[in-house]
Order: C-alpha cells, then sequence, then structure tokens
C-alpha cells in the first residue's frame, strides 16, 4: 500500500512470462540477493517472495508493458510499449526511489521518461545469469544500497 522502493527491471525473461513470477529463472540471483541483504530466510513459495515485498515496502515492475524481443535477451528488446511509470509515483506518493536492475532498464526509462527531481534513482548491477562478469558477493555489495 505504501511502497517507497520501485524496483524496475526491463522486461520479463520467458521462463518468467511462462511462470507468472518475477525473476522466475533458476539461475537469476535476484531474490537470492533480496533476501541475502535483508537477512531473512529464503522463502519456498513466490506468495512468501512477494509478502517480503510488501513488508519491505518494496514494488517491483519493468520499464517495458510490451516489447518485441527473441529469447529473453535484453539486447534483444526492441518495439516498447512503456509502463505507466509517472501515473504510478503519482499514485504511490510514498514511492521515492528507483533502483534499475541492470543497465537496460535504466536506458529504456531514460529513453521513455524523464527523470523527477524528488525522485532518487540508481542503477545497478543486473542479477540477471547473462551478467556473469559479477559474481554474487559483488552484487550484494553493490545492492545493499537499498536497505538505507
Amino acid at each position: 500500500d505504501n511502497p517507497q522502493i520501485l524496483i524496475l527491471g526491463s522486461l520479463p525473461g520467458d521462463l518468467s512470462l511462462a511462470q507468472q513470477q518475477y525473476y522466475a529463472h533458476p539461475q537469476n540471483r535476484f531474490w537470492k540477493l533480496l533476501f541475502h541483504i535483508y537477512q531473512e530466510e529464503y522463502p519456498v513459495s513466490y506468495a512468501q517472495k512477494i509478502d517480503f515485498l510488501h513488508r519491505q515496502h518494496i514494488a517491483l515492475w519493468d520499464v517495458c508493458a510490451a516489447a518485441q524481443r527473441q529469447g529473453s535477451m535484453d539486447t534483444e528488446i526492441t518495439a516498447v510499449i512503456p509502463n505507466a511509470i509517472p501515473q504510478l509515483r503519482r499514485a504511490k506518493s510514498t514511492l521515492n526511489t528507483f533502483y534499475f536492475n541492470g543497465q537496460k532498464a535504466q536506458k529504456l526509462y531514460d529513453h521513455h521518461f524523464e527523470r523527477e527531481p524528488s525522485c532518487n534513482c540508481l542503477s545497478l548491477p543486473s542479477t540477471s545469469p547473462a551478467n556473469a562478469g559479477f559474481s554474487f558477493d559483488r552484487l550484494v555489495e553493490k545492492w545493499k544500497v537499498i536497505r538505507k
């Protein structure tokens, strides 16, 4: 009801779309990372993950409402129709910090929207398995900023 943080991805991957769950790919480190940073036990069910987000006042969404893409790689995203992110921010006045899960999400956002001075925005390294250059420990070091 009162999100303070919005974590924006680019567009859900094929597995996430098929399962109707954010970050469903088993090698995506998003959920493991968040639970590690917040020092909570990793849950079994998706419902428990969503409950965690509610307790932490974190909202998840994607910059793209729709797009064309072959496979799940962000580099293949074209024909973007963006989500109504500015309208969400107006509807949820407590939402004052955006974190981009990867550079593609940030670039898509900046292409479609102007940043508002009253909103803090920070691009974080992607949790995708395609970002193999970032170890889990390096991701933790960068992503722990969301707890501040």
